[in-house]
Order: structure tokens, then C-alpha cells, then sequence
């Protein structure tokens, strides 16, 4: 029996495809229902093709489409089109989506139980609930989520992501209409888009110093010191009682292979790579690291192979991700490149370009059943 630990886009996506290939799987997922979670909810192109490979296209799910990129300094706004079409969709309804798919293919699905500590030495052992699984194989998909006895070797960031939804006015709705926005403030970011159900996804990205403020109060602060986010929130009406929040991302992390990786047990999602936030790609990793352990899995190879392949895949990705992320966030080395990029904005959709997951590695991830990535 393989178990999944974790319910998100990279944990029953593996599980789709392993089951799809005949495998017997049972996922486990710690929440009873759908929720919201900390995310861009950008659907990039090749998350969208992941998803139509799995048997569920976006366009059966809604959203809003996205073509342009807006980037955001102060005063100056430049924006581009986007080298694809990318998807405004909340992780609420794709996460559900996902999860029944993973139902209709046999898998056998188990939520509201928290797995408590995971053991490698000598087998695998899993303690969830009051039970202890002994899997043959385990997947473990838990986000950003870590379980004693296989937590990841990462530096916490001194970051902390917040995400709330507001109901823009009319106007407002139609000036951020079909884009991404990036708006760059001191010591952090925000990404604003609209998402299915009219309503607009703002994620902040903040030093955790700014973060001890009270979220009215912070987000004040913000509209003070930038204007375009205070037209854009003017008279818009926040929909959560109290905004989303995650702390300590390990921005840039990959899960490189190891030689006491113990042999059954493979790593997705954010528990194998972080990606900046900023680049929208991190649903796009998520899928490419199912794919590629579900032909590593029916291939029977063991982990390092898999991490191997993983890092040779989206490790020049992460690494211009974090580039791109300090060169915009430093004093004056940001508002140099956004005066080039003012004068040049084909640079903003050819930056999109350099963080996307790369067309080769996808095309040796053709299905998830059937070809060897």
C-alpha cells in the first residue's frame, strides 16, 4: 500500500496518477473540509496543463482569466502581457476538485485525521489518529506543514505570507480585470488578482516585524506608503473576520538527495522545493513533482533518483527566482532594474518566462501514468 500524507495539489495529484496506474493508495488529508489557504492562487500554463493531464481541465473549475502582468514601485507602474494565459482560481475549489477526482480513481480518501509523527528506521511507520499505518511506500505531501520525524532541513525565512479576499468597487474590479498585479513596497511585496466569485486575492508578504501589527492597522500602513494599493482597496470590503497567515517559508529550499534518504519515502510539493512567491509558479512545482515521483515510483527507483531529476528540473528556476527576489527588494538595486524595465517592459514577460517550470522537463512528463519522466 503507498500512503499520501497531505491533500493538497502536489499530494493528490501523485495520488491520481499512481491509482490511475493501478496502485492501491490511500491518502490522508488533516482537514475534514475544504478551506482556504495562504496562496497566490495564480494558475500558470503548466499547471493548467498538469491539471487537464489528470483529467481535470480549469476550465470546468471557473476562474478568472489572467493575461497581463502589472508590476508596482511608488509612484511607477509598468505593465506587460504575460508569456501565457495564466487562471485566477481559489485553492478552496481546486483543492476539493482534486481530492474528488482522487475518489473516482479508486483512491481511498481520509480526511480529518492529523498525522502526528512519522518514523523511517526500519520501515516506514506513521502514527495518525489513534492508529499506527505501515505503508509500503510513503508520499509526504504536507505542504508547509512539518511532522516530527521527517522534518525538512530548512532556514526559516524572516518572512510571514498574509491573504485575505476583498470586494472591490466596480471601478476598481474593471482596472484589475485579466491581471496579475506585483506591487512593491519597503521590506516586502503584495500580489493582487482577481479570483472566481468576483472577488480580488491580495497576499502580502511581510518582514514578521511588520506583521506584529494588527491587520487593519498594517494594511493602513500600506495604503499610506503606497498608492496604487490604496485606490485599489478604497471602499473594498475585506471578506475573512481575520486575514490568513504563514510563517518562515524557506524561500529557495530544494530537498537535495541524500545518502540516509530513507528508501520509501519521497518528498512534494513545498516539503521537496520553495519557490519565491512572487514568480505564481509554486501550484506549477507542486504538480511537476507529483508527475515526476509518480513515473519514479512506477519505475521503481528509489528517492535520490527522483530528488536527483527534481533539482536538475526547477533548480535554475528557484535559483533566478531568488535573484529576481533580492534584486527588486534591495534600496537601490530595485529601482534601477524597474527604470530599465519602464523603458523595456518586454523584460517583465521574459522574467515571467525565466521562473516557469521548463517546457523540456514537463514534455518528459507527457501523462502520469504511462511515460517515464
Amino acid at each position: 500500500m503507498i500512503l499520501v500524507v497531505g491533500g493538497g495539489p502536489a499530494g493528490a495529484a501523485c495520488a491520481i496518477g499512481l491509482a490511475q496506474a493501478g496502485r492501491a493508495v490511500m491518502l490522508i488529508e488533516r482537514e475534514t473540509a475544504a478551506i482556504d489557504k495562504v496562496c497566490g492562487e495564480f494558475v500558470s500554463a503548466e499547471t493548467q496543463i498538469y491539471l487537464t493531464r489528470l483529467g481535470l481541465p480549469t476550465a470546468a473549475l471557473g476562474g478568472h482569466e489572467i493575461s497581463m502582468l502589472r508590476l508596482v514601485h511608488a509612484e511607477r507602474t509598468i505593465t506587460a502581457p504575460l508569456p501565457f494565459a495564466g487562471v485566477g482560481l481559489r485553492r478552496r475549489g481546486l483543492d476539493e476538485a482534486l481530492l474528488a477526482l482522487a475518489v473516482k480513481n479508486g483512491v481511498q480518501v481520509r480526511r480529518g485525521q492529523a498525522v502526528r509523527r512519522i518514523q523511517t528506521s526500519g520501515g516506514i511507520s506513521v502514527e495518525a489518529g489513534d492508529e499506527v499505518l505501515r505503508p509500503d511506500l510513503l508520499v509526504l505531501a504536507s505542504g508547509k506543514h512539518e511532522i516530527r520525524g521527517a522534518m525538512r532541513p530548512t532556514r526559516a525565512s524572516r518572512f510571514v505570507g498574509l491573504k485575505s479576499y476583498f470586494a472591490l468597487t466596480a471601478a476598481q474590479h474593471a482596472a484589475l480585470a485579466n491581471h496579475v498585479e506585483l506591487i512593491l513596497f519597503r521590506g516586502g511585496y503584495a500580489g493582487l488578482q482577481m479570483v472566481e466569485g468576483g472577488l480580488a486575492n491580495l497576499s502580502l508578504l511581510v518582514d514578521k516585524a511588520e506583521a506584529r501589527n494588527k491587520w487593519p492597522a498594517l494594511l493602513a500602513s500600506l495604503q499610506r506608503a503606497t498608492p496604487h494599493l490604496a485606490l485599489r482597496l478604497d471602499q473594498a470590503i475585506d471578506q475573512l473576520p481575520n486575514p490568513l497567515a504563514i510563517a518562515g517559508m524557506p524561500f529557495g529550499f530544494i530537498h537535495g538527495p541524500q545518502e540516509d534518504d530513507p528508501p520509501n519515502l519521497f518528498r512534494l510539493g513545498d516539503q521537496a522545493a520553495v519557490i519565491q512567491s512572487f514568480t505564481g509558479d509554486g501550484l506549477a512545482i507542486a504538480l511537476h513533482s507529483a508527475a515526476l515521483a509518480v513515473s519514479r515510483i512506477i519505475a521503481g527507483e528509489r528517492p535520490q533518483a527522483y530528488y536527483k531529476q527534481l533539482r536538475a528540473d526547477i533548480g535554475g528556476q528557484i535559483l533566478r527566482a531568488a535573484m529576481l527576489h533580492r534584486a527588486l527588494t534591495t534600496p537601490l538595486l530595485g529601482p534601477t532594474l524597474l527604470a530599465g524595465a519602464a523603458l523595456w517592459p518586454a523584460t517583465l514577460t521574459r522574467a515571467a518566462a525565466w521562473t516557469r517550470v521548463p517546457d523540456t522537463a514537463m514534455a518528459r512528463c507527457a501523462t502520469y501514468a504511462t511515460m517515464r519522466c
